[in-house]
């Protein structure tokens, strides 16, 4: 039994065991979140060789004991993913249609982040 006394220890350590679950369930939940959009983008890109869409990659830009931070982009076919994803002009004029594939994996990856946080923490 707690006594009067000791129920703000009690409280406050089950509030930062629960930060802690929390915080740990947020980093696999944004690890997965990366590998699955990187997944899908390569799934997507336009194929040509297949070397665009084999060079995305998933990379931890910053880490500390709260805060996971990722991205997800091509290696070595970075100039392309612009000209790929919006379209750009032709030398001898007319455009050079676009290929969405960036986008549409950002924007599920994303519901994926909030689902997967929401399912941990519930």
């Amino acid at each position: 039994m707690t006594s009067i006394d000791d129920l703000a220890d009690e409280i406050m350590a089950g509030l930062q065991e629960y930060a802690e679950l929390a915080d740990d369930a947020m980093k696999i939940a944004v690890k997965k979140t990366a590998t699955s959009v990187k997944k899908e983008i390569a799934a997507n890109a336009p194929k040509d060789t297949g070397d665009y869409g084999k060079s995305w990659t998933t990379k931890k830009v910053k880490e500390n004991s709260h805060t996971l931070q990722m991205t997800v982009h091509s290696k070595n076919r970075y100039q392309l993913a612009h000209l790929l994803e919006k379209g750009h002009a032709k030398r001898n004029g007319g455009r050079v249609q676009s290929k969405p594939h960036i986008a549409p994996a950002e924007e599920h990856g994303a519901e994926l982040l909030e689902s997967l946080i929401t399912e941990e923490l519930s």
